[in-house]
C-alpha cells in the first residue's frame, strides 16, 4: 500500500510538471494583439480600449509587454510602461513617447481569461511587473484599480493614494477605481 501511495504522489507530481511546463509567460508580439484584445474586452467590458493603444504600448515598450500561454494558446497577459508619479494614464489614450521624466512602472493592465482564474497568474504578472521595475531603476510601480480590485493589490502592498487631482484623472475609470502604488524600497 505504501509504494502503492508513492507512485500516485510521483504520477501527481509528474502531471504539475507537465501543467506548468504547458503553461508559459512570454514577450508579447504584434501577432498576439488580436487574442490579447479579445480577453480584454471578456475581462474589462467596462473599459473598452482600441487596439491601437496596446500596438502603441507595445512598440514604445515592448519589455513590458508579455502573454501568458496554455497549450499554445493565450490565456492572459501584461501590459506595463514608465510613467510618471501622481499622473494616472488615461484610458484609450494613445501616449505618443514614454515620458523622459518617467519615475514609476505603470502597470497598464493584467488581464486573465475567466476561464483561468483563481490559479494565481495574475499574481505572478505582478511579480514581473516588480521585477522590471526594479531592472529599470524604479522604485515604485503604479496602477489604476478598476472593477473593485483594490483588496487584490493590496494583498501585492499596494497603497491607495488619496488625493484630488488624481482623483479628478481617474474620471474616465468609473467611481469604482483608485490610483495606487506599491514602493519597492
Amino acid at each position: 500500500m505504501g509504494e502503492e501511495r508513492s507512485q500516485e504522489i510521483e504520477s501527481e507530481q509528474a502531471k504539475m510538471h507537465t501543467a506548468s511546463a504547458a503553461r508559459r509567460w512570454r514577450e508579447m508580439v504584434a501577432d498576439d494583439l488580436p487574442r490579447v484584445l479579445a480577453i480584454a474586452d471578456k475581462c474589462h467590458p467596462d473599459h473598452p480600449e482600441d487596439e491601437a493603444v496596446f500596438r502603441e504600448r507595445l512598440e514604445l515598450f515592448a519589455g513590458g509587454c508579455c502573454v501568458l500561454e496554455q497549450d499554445g494558446e493565450t490565456v492572459g497577459y501584461i501590459i506595463c510602461h514608465p510613467a510618471t508619479f501622481g499622473h494616472p494614464v488615461p484610458l484609450d489614450t494613445l501616449l505618443g513617447a514614454l515620458p523622459d521624466n518617467a519615475d514609476v512602472l505603470y502597470i497598464h493592465d493584467i488581464s486573465i481569461d475567466l476561464g483561468m482564474r483563481g490559479k494565481g497568474l495574475a499574481s505572478e504578472a505582478v511579480d514581473h511587473a516588480k521585477r522590471l521595475a526594479r531592472k529599470h531603476d524604479y522604485d515604485r510601480v503604479a496602477l489604476v484599480a478598476v472593477n473593485r480590485s483594490q483588496d487584490f493589490w493590496a494583498k501585492h502592498e499596494f497603497m491607495i493614494i488619496a488625493d484630488e487631482d488624481i482623483g479628478k484623472a481617474l474620471v474616465g475609470y468609473g467611481g469604482a477605481s483608485s490610483y495606487m502604488v506599491c514602493d519597492l524600497t
